[in-house]
């Protein structure tokens, strides 16, 4: 493996182990969700299978959790294109699958990353190249999730302040930093595994072509 391909395989990999851990998601990991709201007031909502009041609710790739005024987590466990529903005394909102089900794209995005820094391990010219060309494709797929994750934060951001005397306060989650974080590796990724490669065959060509001298002795090696 040439050394002008490990800041390449670097890269690859911190973007592999964020989409990966951003793709689990909660419940498996409760702190990496995508965007999260605190509400404060005498008329905080609750979700529709539990009459309690919530103070926090956090929206993860395949399930959304919820945190009551003592702090206990409640999550429900709904999959891909799961749907909230929170009530209060005076609305109710619904935060429906058109929302989440592009959450999706993460661990496809993982899953090709993946792919991509397997390719970066071998010493074969096709190989790197198919590297680079995968970090790129995706690249574009982790910026198609983050497209995703900030159109979530804007809708929960949204619709949640229209409930009456209680006060939420909707933030951009840590899986949402680390997408966005994924990205910009992926694409150093990209330009560091291609610029590696180029340089290799580069260095391989004058090394070649470099004329040898001749040593002291090289006269008698025609004899």
């Amino acid at each position: 493996m040439a050394p002008h391909l490990f800041p390449g395989i670097f890269f690859l990999f911190s973007a592999f182990i964020l989409s990966l851990l951003v793709s689990i998601s909660l419940p498996g990991i409760p702190t990496v969700d995508i965007a999260r709201t605190h509400f404060t007031g005498g008329a905080a909502p609750h979700i529709a299978t539990n009459t309690e009041s919530i103070e926090q609710i956090r929206f993860g790739i395949w399930a959304y959790c919820t945190y009551d005024q003592t702090g206990d987590r409640t999550c429900v466990d709904s999959g891909h294109g799961y749907t909230v529903h929170l009530l209060s005394a005076s609305k109710n909102i619904t935060i429906g699958p058109g929302a989440t089900r592009g959450l999706a794209v993460h661990p496809v995005a993982a899953g090709v990353t993946s792919i991509a820094l397997l390719c970066s391990f071998s010493s074969h010219v096709t190989l790197v190249l198919i590297a680079s060309l995968l970090s790129f494709l995706a690249a574009l797929l982790t910026l198609i999730a983050f497209a995703i994750d900030l159109s979530l934060y804007v809708i929960v951001r949204d619709r949640v302040n229209h409930f009456d005397n209680v006060s939420a306060r909707s933030v951009a989650a840590p899986g949402f930093w680390m997408t966005l974080v994924s990205l910009i590796l992926l694409l150093l990724a990209g330009c560091a595994v291609y610029f590696g490669r180029r340089h290799s065959r580069m260095s391989g060509a004058i090394d070649y072509d470099r004329p040898v001298k001749p040593g002291l002795f090289s006269c008698f090696r025609r004899f």
